[in-house]
């Protein structure tokens, strides 16, 4: 019989990624979403909608859906979102309503698997970050992630929990307000200028299908109560995945840098290690971000 797995923001865009990744490993697909469209996830899924913070309707589809495994991927995901309430509300309180509604039903998960964020560690120093490093969150959607995590820790003698905090990713359908699927689309338009935030950054990038693959392994084996990075090891500065995108579209667009686009709270740097998550799970799948630009570029999505 077929392991039910329950994906929240099965939607989104890790969701669609993860809700093919658990078809293709043979599991039956639970996707939760807020109030989404009939079509808008990958088939053969059950798709069902509720409003995280409507604990009663949570509860009455957990009991419906029974999952065996549970991949908590709802949330608001975009650092400069402006509804600071809607933040907290959705991935702090969400989050609770959907550990207490897993708690309530009599059929246990055999794993759940809580994705937080690598921007919890702010600007840390460390060269490379890892687990043990103190947070230091530089703006509201960390804070809440963090929170989250705390908040999950009450749950963890009660529910096999693992936490994930994954640094940056990117592929075909992520939203052009993030800054990679901007660049690209930009290059493949051909536009003549670019208008770009902080230029200096440095960041982790991964793609999309690496981390979905790494989420399922890390709900097979179960390592509850454990948090792990998920990333891909190496920095790449903005200089560098502009350079990349010159090499493969030949096209040179003037790079403005926008005012407007600077955070005040701007992560200069952050790269993950790798360590805890390769001795869970093994070696990953990794994809060299030249492979994932192009992915994204020759995609007409």
């Amino acid at each position: 019989m077929s392991k039910r797995v329950l994906i929240t923001g099965v939607n989104g865009f890790t969701g669609r990624y993860m809700a093919a990744e658990m078809l293709g490993a043979g599991y039956d697909v639970y996707g939760l979403a807020h109030n989404a469209p009939t079509n808008s996830a990958p088939d053969p899924i059950t798709l069902l909608t509720c409003d995280l913070c409507d604990g009663g309707g949570l509860l009455s589809i957990i009991e419906e859906i029974r999952p065996d495994y549970v991949v908590h991927l709802a949330g608001i995901a975009f650092v400069a979102h402006g509804d600071v309430d809607a933040i907290y509300r959705t991935n702090l309180v969400g989050t609770r309503n959907l550990l207490e509604a897993l708690e309530r039903n009599t059929h246990h998960p055999a794993s759940i698997l809580l994705a937080s964020s690598a921007n919890i560690y702010g600007n840390a120093t460390a060269e490379i970050i890892g687990e043990s490093t103190v947070p230091a969150p530089a703006n509201d959607y960390a804070v809440s992630k963090l929170a989250m995590e705390y908040m999950a820790k009450l749950w963890m003698e009660r529910l096999p929990i693992t936490i994930v905090r994954p640094f940056n990713y990117t592929g075909v359908g992520q939203s052009a307000s993030f800054l990679l699927p901007k660049i690209v689309d930009h290059f493949k338009r051909r536009a003549p200028v670019l208008e770009l935030g902080n230029l200096d950054v440095v960041r982790d990038f991964s793609d999309v299908r690496s981390v979905v693959g790494s989420y399922r392994r890390l709900l097979e084996t179960a390592p509850n109560g454990e948090t792990f990075n998920v990333c891909s090891g190496t920095g790449h500065s903005l200089q560098e995945i502009l350079q990349i995108m010159r090499e493969l579209t030949g096209h040179h667009p003037e790079i403005r840098v926008n005012p407007a686009f600077v955070r005040a709270s701007e992560v200069h740097r952050l790269i993950g290690s790798r360590a805890r998550l390769e001795r869970a799970i093994g070696e990953t799948m990794l994809i060299p971000l030249q492979e994932t630009l192009q992915w994204m570029l020759e995609s007409p999505l």
